[in-house]
């Protein structure tokens, strides 16, 4: 991106130096199991998708687990951070489009598109452009893997303030989006004995 005129302040903090340093926090490989036992329960209701888009894949550690899932998928990644964009466009077996969400203009849908530990760091002004977004790209299903919390609350992120918020994503979308419909949800135990992940509660949606 070319000096780009970011909409937001949480935008500019995830394409700068906050950004930069959190890829170190997202090892390749990390929590690999855990990942593949999530997308096996979503998987288990899409069944075979042949392309994914995913909004804010960082490195890429999502879409790595999905190419092993669903190895005739085409996979999409739009990244903000300049960085990771660059390692994930390394990896060489995804489209990387290092773009903010708020910015990006599909010329195409996909089978699929999801967000996972995304919204949460969206400014609530802006949520429902990003929903739009998630929409207008899915073909069929939507996947929403985020914190949850009944009404939208903000939360200290790392000792910066006004960079997490906490809602009903998926109330909010399908408020928006009638013809959604919730296939499955499920939630993820930090302290899961076999497969832990960050308490994230995730959502499939289908457009009908």
């Amino acid at each position: 991106m070319n000096k780009p005129n970011f909409k937001s302040e949480q935008e500019k903090f995830w394409a700068g130096e906050f950004g930069d340093q959190y890829q170190s926090r997202n090892p390749e490989n990390f929590e690999f199991g855990s990942r593949a036992a999530l997308f096996s329960r979503i998987l288990s209701r899409t069944g075979p998708l042949n392309s994914i888009i995913e909004f804010g894949p960082n490195i890429g550690n999502n879409l790595k687990v999905l190419r092993l899932m669903q190895p005739q998928a085409k996979l999409t990644g739009v990244e903000i951070n300049v960085q990771a964009a660059q390692r994930l466009q390394a990896w060489g077996q995804a489209e990387v489009i290092n773009q903010s969400i708020l910015d990006f203009k599909p010329a195409r849908s996909w089978d699929m598109g999801f967000v996972s530990g995304v919204l949460i760091h969206i400014n609530p002004d802006f949520l429902a452009e990003v929903y739009r977004q998630l929409y207008t790209v899915a073909l069929r299903y939507i996947c929403l893997i985020e914190y949850y919390n009944p009404v939208p609350v903000e939360m200290n992120y790392r000792g910066h303030a006004g960079k997490l918020f906490k809602r009903d994503f998926c109330s909010e979308i399908i408020g928006l989006y009638p013809n959604l419909k919730m296939l499955d949800y499920g939630f993820v135990y930090h302290r899961d004995p076999v497969f832990p992940l960050d308490d994230l509660t995730w959502f499939l949606l289908e457009k009908r």
